[in-house]
């Protein structure tokens, strides 16, 4: 996850603490996503960008122990269609980019579920698989952050927290160092490539699907190969 991926934008519903995990993760106006992707996506650009959120929010609202996924975005076509999936949407705009509005919105995980662990993930793995999403949260500690690598092994995909102990995100370029010094936990598995390889290149893009991608993105290269 990189400054690439986000730029949030009311209130969020009152405290209901249950169990599970909260998972936040950002997307920026579709306008501005994936920019460097134009060369591969062409006009069907922000429909890639959304496509890989729909995805990503399908595979981890049905990976087990996931209890709420929220997204921060304002933008306003985005917006229903994730809340159609079953996401929280928290439209709210903080300002200051990414990190913030990860924090925006792990407060508002916090709000919904207090003494749930929380990880911010990113919104751009098209071929998330919940069984190894799964496997991550899994080995994330009971105390204080742990964090994944993404697969080339300079940024982050997820970064997790144990309840009570600040997520603290400091995504962006080089984010993997900036976790690791900030005192989280690296967490080292195999086989769970679906959740390190996300996607702001077309070297990238075509990594994800080979590994395989899920139904909206495999629908829009369907379309983008008969128009």
């Amino acid at each position: 996850m990189t400054q690439d991926t986000v730029r949030p934008s009311g209130p969020v519903a009152p405290a209901a603490p249950t169990a599970g995990w909260s998972l936040v993760l950002p997307l920026k106006p579709l306008a501005l996503a994936k920019s460097r992707l134009a060369p591969y996506a062409g006009p069907h650009r922000a429909d890639l960008a959304l496509s890989f959120a729909l995805d990503t929010v399908t595979a981890a609202l049905a990976t087990p122990g996931v209890a709420r996924v929220l997204v921060v975005t304002r933008d306003p076509a985005a917006g229903p269609r994730l809340a159609a999936l079953g996401a929280v949407v928290v439209a709210d705009e903080p300002g200051g980019g990414l990190n913030r509005a990860l924090a925006h919105g792990a407060s508002a995980a916090l709000a919904l579920a207090p003494d749930a662990p929380l990880a911010a993930l990113s919104a751009d793995l098209p071929a998330l698989r919940p069984a190894e999403l799964a496997r991550v949260l899994v080995a994330v500690p009971s105390r204080g952050r742990a964090f994944l690598p993404d697969s080339p092994g300079l940024g982050t995909t997820l970064l997790a927290c144990a309840p009570g102990s600040p997520l603290a995100p400091a995504f962006g370029d080089g984010s993997r160092a900036r976790h690791a010094a900030g005192g989280a936990l690296e967490l080292r598995l195999a086989d769970v490539e679906s959740v390190r390889r996300d996607v702001d290149t077309g070297a990238d893009l075509g990594e994800a699907l080979a590994l395989g991608v899920g139904p909206h993105t495999s629908a829009l290269f369907a379309l983008i190969g008969r128009s």
